[in-house]
C-alpha cells in the first residue's frame, strides 16, 4: 500500500511542528475566505463640474474651486473644470455617497472594497497622479482632474471600469453624466469685414455643441456641459484634439483674426492646422501643408566605397538630422509614415541592416546602389541626392549557364576540363568565379560592378565538383579530368547546360533543317523477307536517320519484327558503302535470337557474337578479342554484362552504328552499363525498346542521352522543365497546373517525336486476335488474414518512421514491402513453420488451371517470386502435370522454350524477370499473373509472350490479387505509372506517321 503523503516530512519540518503548521494554515485560508464577492463594497465614479470663482470678484482675489450650479455659472462665468473621485455604494441602493472612501483608501492594501474595482481606481489615480491637481490640500487626496489628463489610456480605461461594473455617476444631485461614444471637432474659418473668424465646431454623438460650453480633455477627448433649469448635464466623450483646436475650445469664444494678419495666420497657423483637423473655410485657399521630404545624400568614392545620410526637408527651413527631435513645425505622422516605407525597402533588398547613416564597401556598396537606391527614389516623399561618380551597378539575375568541353591533353591518362560560365550574356572569369565559391561568399562583384548571387544550385554544385576533380593548388594549369573518372565527366555534363557531346550532335542535326520528310528508301540486295507496311515505314526511317548520322528510339510494341527492321537498315548501310560494322548489345538470353534471325533474313551479313567475358577464373577464355571481331564481320553481337567487363576492348574500335536490344537496361543514367555503353565511339545510336518509359522520364532522358544526346542536354533542365510539372504537378506560382501540364507534355512528345517510332500491334496488325484480360480478386482464409494483419501493422509503424530519409533506409523500406507482397502469395515463403496455412492464391490457381488444361489449352503462370513458382511446381508435380520451368539462374533455356513449344509441358512457370523479352510464346492462349509488379511495362511485356503476331487464338490474362493487401495498393500504383507511359508514348497518330517538316523543325526548338 503506497504510504500517505507527509507533506510536513516533504518540507522538512518536525512532526512535532504539525500543530503550528495547521494554525497557520487555518489562519491564512480563513483570511482568504472572508474576502468573499458578498462582503466587498461596490465602487463608482463620481464626476462633478467644478467653477473658479474669485471672492468679490476681483482680480486680486485668490481662486476658489467649488460646485458649479446654474446660478453660479450665470453669475460668476465659465471658468470650469472636471473633478474625478470615488464613491461608495449608500445605505439606498440606488445612492452613492463619499462616505470613507477616498484615492488614499482604495489604493490601501486592506480596503473593504471590491478587489478588481479597487484596482481600477488605483490604475486610474496612476494614469492622472502625475497631473496638476488644483483646490486646497485637502482637495489634492480627493479630486483628479480630468481636464489635464492627456493619456490615451484614459478612454479605454473608462469601457473597463463599465465591464467592471464600476458606474459613471454625477456626484452632484442637482447634476448628470454621461459616457457619449464618439465625437468630432474641427474648425471653421469665415470673413467678416477683412477679418477672419476662427471657431471650433464640435460635434458629440452625432449631434452639434455649442462651443462655448465644450472643454477639452487632454489631447484625447472633450467634455460638455449644458444648463437646463437648475439642472446641469455633463457628456464625455474620446476625441482628438489638436494643440490649436485646444486652444480655441479653452478661449469658449470664436477668435478674430485683423485682415492684415490674415495672410501670416492662413500660411503658417491655419495650413499647419489642416494637417492635424478639418478645417472649413468657405472661400479661402488653404496653401497644402508643408510635407516632409527625406533626403538621401549619397556620396560615391573609388574602390566600390559609399556614404550616405538622411535627413528631414521642410520647405524654406533647414535640413533637420534624421533623428532630430519631433517639433510642432514638423510633421510626425507623415515622417512615420515615409521612415516605414524606406525601412520596408530596406529590408526587402538589402541584407545590411538599416542605419540612418553609414559608409558601405564592396558588395554591400553595390547592393545598395544598384537594389536600395532605386527603390528609395521611387518612393513617394523620398530624394537621392547623389555626389562622387556613380559605378554602373547591376545585378545579373538569370541562371547561369555551364559548358563544359573537354580537350585532348599530352598527358593521354588525362583529359584538360574546359569551364565557361554566363550569366545574362556576360562570362564570368572563372578564376575569380572559383575563388568566391571555395571560401564560402554568398555573391560575387566584378571589376565593372556587375554582381550576382553564388547561392544557386548549379554553382554550388560545380564548386562540389570541382574540389573532387582535383586539389586547389593544382588549379594554376587549369582543372583536369582523369579519363577513367566517367562517372565525375557525368555529373558535369548533368551540371552544364551544353556539353561537348551536345554541340556536335546539334551540329549534325542541323542537315536537317531542310528536310521535308521521310524519303522510301530502297531496299537492301541481301534481305530475305518480305517487309510489312509498318516495318517498310520503319526501315525508311531508319535509313532517314542514318543518312543524317542521328540516332533515334525504335519503340514499336512487342512482336512487331524490331529485330528485323534493324538487320534491314544494316544491310542497307552495307549497301551505300559503310564497312565499319555495327556492335548490337542485348540481354544475354536474346543475343543468339540476333545470330538465328540474321541468318534468316539476311543471310550475306557477317555476324560475330561474343557472348562470354575474356581472362578470370570461371570464364570463357575461347571467344574472340573484340578487335579481331569486329575486323572480319558487318555485325558484332555482344551482351550488356561482357561490354560493361570488357569495357576498354569495345571502346577501342570506331563502330558504324551501336544498337541497344532491350534498351531499358540503360535507362539508368547511374549505373556502369550506361556509362560503358555512353564510352562507346559510334556514329549512331539506336535505342530499341518496347517500354523507353516504364517507372518515370528519367528513365526516357537515359536513352535519349545515348542516341540523341543534344535534344536535351542538361539532365537538371529536364527535370525542371517536364519531369517536375509532368510527373510530379510542380508548376510556377502564376501557372494553372493541368493546363501547364498539358502544355509541358504536348512540347516533351512534340520535340521528341522525330526522334522516336512507335506503332502498337492493334494498330498496325489487323490480324492480331483480341485479348481478355481479367483481375481475379482471391480472399485470405482466416489464418492466413490473421497472419497477414499482423505482420502489417508491425512492418506499417518500421516503414513509417523511415520515409522521411528513404534514400538511407531504402533497402529496409523495400524489404518490408516485399515481405509484405511475399506474404500476400502464401505464408510459408516467409516461415516454413506457416506450412499449414493454404495459401488462397494456389487454390484460385488450379480452380482455373484445372480446366484450362482439361479443355486442351495451354498456359503461362508467371511470378516475381521463383520460391512461388516452386509450390506451384509441387502442386503440378502431386497432380500429375508436366510442366516447364523458366527463371533466372536456369542454364538450358532453349530445352525449356523447347518442351513447352513441342507439347510436352502444356504449363509454363516464368519468373516475371526472366520471361520479360526474347520469348515467342504463341502457343499458349492463356495467361496466370499470379502477383502484380509495379511496373505495367513488365507485366505487359509477359503477356505478349503469347499475344503476338503469330498467334492466332483470343489470348486470356488473369491476375489473381489478394483482397485487402498490399497487392491492391501496386495494383494502384500500376495505373498511375500507366497513365504516364500512354500520355507520353502511346500515341500512334503521332508516334506512328510518317515524319512532317514540321516535326523535323521541332528539334531546334529552345528549351
Amino acid at each position: 500500500m503506497t504510504p500517505p503523503f507527509d507533506d510536513a516530512a516533504h518540507r522538512g519540518i518536525p512532526a512535532q511542528g504539525a500543530a503550528t503548521v495547521s494554525s497557520e494554515w487555518r489562519r491564512l485560508f480563513a483570511a482568504s475566505a472572508s474576502a468573499t464577492p458578498g462582503s466587498s463594497i461596490g465602487l463608482a465614479l463620481g464626476v462633478e463640474l467644478r467653477q473658479r470663482v474669485r471672492r468679490d470678484g476681483s482680480a486680486w482675489s485668490p481662486v476658489r474651486i467649488e460646485t458649479a450650479t446654474a446660478r453660479g455659472l450665470h453669475r460668476d462665468g465659465t471658468d470650469v473644470l472636471v473633478g474625478l473621485r470615488p464613491l461608495e455604494r449608500g445605505a439606498r441602493d440606488d445612492a452613492w455617497i463619499k462616505g470613507e472612501t477616498s484615492w488614499d483608501e482604495v489604493r490601501r492594501a486592506t480596503n473593504r472594497y471590491d478587489p478588481a474595482q479597487a484596482r481600477w481606481f488605483t490604475e486610474l489615480h496612476s494614469i492622472g497622479r502625475d497631473l496638476r491637481t488644483y483646490g486646497t490640500f485637502s482637495d489634492v487626496a480627493e479630486w483628479l482632474t480630468l481636464d489635464d489628463i492627456t493619456s490615451s489610456l484614459l478612454w479605454p480605461h473608462l469601457e473597463k471600469g463599465a465591464r467592471l461594473g464600476i458606474p459613471i455617476v454625477a456626484a452632484k444631485r442637482h447634476q448628470s453624466v454621461e459616457l457619449v461614444g464618439e465625437a468630432s471637432v474641427s474648425v471653421r474659418v469665415s470673413r467678416s469685414r477683412g477679418a477672419l473668424i476662427v471657431a471650433p465646431v464640435v460635434e458629440i454623438g452625432r449631434e452639434r455643441a455649442d462651443a462655448a460650453t465644450v472643454r477639452p480633455i487632454g489631447g484625447n477627448g472633450v467634455y460638455r456641459f449644458e444648463v437646463t433649469g437648475a439642472r446641469i448635464r455633463i457628456d464625455l466623450a474620446p476625441a482628438p484634439v489638436p494643440d490649436a483646436v485646444r486652444a480655441l475650445l479653452t478661449a469658449a469664444a470664436p477668435v478674430a483674426v485683423p485682415a492684415e494678419d490674415a495672410a501670416e495666420f492662413i500660411e503658417e497657423h491655419l495650413a499647419p492646422l489642416s494637417r492635424h483637423v478639418a478645417v472649413r473655410a468657405p472661400g479661402i485657399e488653404i496653401p497644402s501643408p508643408d510635407r516632409p521630404t527625406l533626403v538621401v545624400a549619397v556620396r560615391f568614392s573609388p574602390s566600390h566605397r559609399l556614404e550616405y545620410t538622411h535627413a528631414w526637408r521642410y520647405r524654406g527651413r533647414e535640413d533637420a538630422p534624421f533623428n532630430a527631435p519631433a517639433s510642432t513645425d514638423r510633421d510626425p505622422e507623415a515622417e512615420a509614415a515615409i521612415r516605414g516605407r524606406v525601412e520596408e525597402a530596406w529590408r526587402e533588398e538589402s541584407p545590411v541592416e538599416w542605419a540612418p547613416s553609414a559608409v558601405l564597401t564592396g558588395l554591400d556598396a553595390a547592393e545598395f546602389a544598384s537594389r536600395v537606391l532605386p527603390r528609395l527614389d521611387a518612393l513617394d516623399g523620398v530624394v537621392v541626392e547623389v555626389t562622387g561618380e556613380r559605378p554602373r551597378y547591376r545585378e545579373l539575375t538569370g541562371d547561369p549557364r555551364i559548358e563544359v568541353t573537354t580537350v585532348e591533353s599530352a598527358d593521354p591518362d588525362w583529359f584538360d576540363l574546359g569551364v565557361v560560365v554566363t550569366i545574362d550574356g556576360r562570362r564570368i572569369p572563372f578564376g575569380k568565379l572559383f575563388i568566391a565559391l571555395s571560401r564560402g561568399r554568398r555573391k560575387l562583384l566584378l571589376s565593372d560592378g556587375a554582381y550576382f548571387s553564388l547561392s544557386h544550385p548549379s554553382l554550388k554544385r560545380l564548386r562540389d565538383l570541382i574540389e573532387e576533380a582535383g586539389e586547389l593548388d593544382e588549379w594554376e594549369t587549369g582543372p583536369r579530368l582523369s579519363r577513367y573518372q566517367t562517372t565525375l565527366w557525368a555529373d558535369f555534363e548533368d551540371l552544364a547546360d551544353q556539353s561537348e557531346p551536345a554541340v556536335s550532335w546539334r551540329a549534325i542535326a542541323e542537315g536537317l533543317r531542310d528536310a521535308e520528310g521521310v524519303p522510301e528508301a530502297p531496299l537492301p540486295r541481301g534481305l530475305r523477307a518480305e517487309l510489312r507496311p509498318y516495318q517498310r515505314a520503319g526501315y525508311d526511317w531508319l535509313a532517314f536517320l542514318w543518312q543524317h548520322k542521328l540516332g533515334g528510339i525504335l519503340a514499336d510494341d512487342m512482336g512487331l519484327g524490331k529485330t528485323l527492321q534493324l538487320l534491314a537498315l544494316i544491310a542497307h548501310t552495307r549497301d551505300a558503302g559503310e564497312t565499319r560494322p555495327f556492335l548490337v548489345v542485348a540481354p544475354t538470353s536474346v543475343v543468339s535470337t540476333w545470330r538465328t534471325e540474321a541468318a534468316r533474313f539476311t543471310p550475306d551479313l557477317r555476324v560475330t557474337v561474343l557472348d562470354g567475358t575474356r581472362g578470370g577464373q570461371g570464364r570463357r577464355t575461347d571467344a574472340p578479342p573484340v578487335a579481331r571481331a569486329a575486323a572480319s564481320a558487318d555485325v558484332v553481337v555482344t551482351s550488356y554484362p561482357r561490354l560493361r567487363l570488357d569495357e576498354t576492348a569495345f571502346t577501342s574500335v570506331e563502330w558504324a552504328g551501336l544498337v541497344l536490344d532491350e534498351a531499358q537496361f540503360v535507362k539508368n543514367r547511374a549505373t556502369m552499363t550506361h556509362q560503358a555503353v555512353a564510352a562507346l565511339r559510334a556514329d549512331v545510336v539506336y535505342a530499341v525498346t518496347g517500354t523507353p518509359l516504364e517507372n518515370s522520364l528519367s528513365e526516357l532522358w537515359s536513352l535519349l542521352a545515348l542516341a540523341a544526346p543534344g535534344l536535351f542536354p542538361s539532365a537538371r533542365r529536364f527535370r525542371e522543365e517536364y519531369i517536375g510539372p509532368i510527373e510530379q504537378g510542380k508548376v510556377p506560382e502564376n501557372q494553372e497546373g493541368g493546363e501547364f501540364r498539358a502544355r509541358r507534355l504536348a512540347r516533351l512528345r512534340r520535340r521528341i517525336r522525330p526522334l522516336v517510332l512507335r506503332r502498337t500491334k492493334q494498330h498496325v496488325a489487323s490480324d492480331l486476335p483480341p485479348k481478355q484480360e481479367q483481375s481475379v480478386t482471391v480472399e485470405l482464409g482466416p489464418a492466413h488474414r490473421a497472419l497477414y494483419d499482423t505482420v502489417l501493422q508491425r512492418e506499417r509503424q518500421k516503414v513509417l518512421g523511415l520515409l522521411d530519409d528513404l534514400d538511407r533506409n531504402r533497402f529496409i523500406v523495400f524489404r518490408s514491402l516485399t515481405l509484405l507482397r511475399m506474404l500476400s502469395l502464401a505464408p510459408e515463403l516467409i516461415d516454413p513453420e506457416y506450412a499449414h496455412i493454404e495459401p488462397g492464391k494456389l487454390t484460385a490457381l488450379f480452380e482455373q488451371l484445372d480446366e484450362v488444361l482439361a479443355e486442351g489449352h495451354r498456359a503461362l503462370v508467371f511470378s516475381q517470386f521463383t520460391s512461388f513458382l516452386g509450390l506451384v511446381a509441387e502442386r503440378l508435380e502431386e497432380r500429375g502435370i508436366r510442366h516447364a520451368y523458366l527463371d533466372g539462374s536456369t542454364r538450358d533455356r532453349d530445352s525449356a522454350i523447347a518442351s513447352f513449344r513441342g507439347g510436352e509441358a502444356p504449363v509454363f512457370l516464368i519468373s516475371l524477370k526472366a520471361g520479360g523479352f526474347g520469348l515467342t510464346l504463341t502457343e499458349a492462349d492463356y495467361v496466370f499473373m499470379l502477383d502484380p509488379w509495379w511496373n505495367p511495362a513488365a507485366e505487359a511485356q509477359a503477356v505478349d509472350r503469347a499475344h503476338r503476331i503469330g498467334q492466332e487464338r483470343p489470348v486470356n490474362v488473369y491476375r489473381l490479387i489478394a483482397a485487402g493487401t498490399i497487392e491492391e495498393k501496386v495494383m494502384a500504383l500500376q495505373q498511375r505509372k500507366a497513365r504516364l507511359f500512354q500520355a507520353v508514348m502511346d500515341d500512334d497518330a503521332l508516334f506512328g506517321r510518317a515524319l512532317s517538316a514540321d516535326d523535323i523543325r521541332g528539334l531546334f526548338e529552345a528549351d
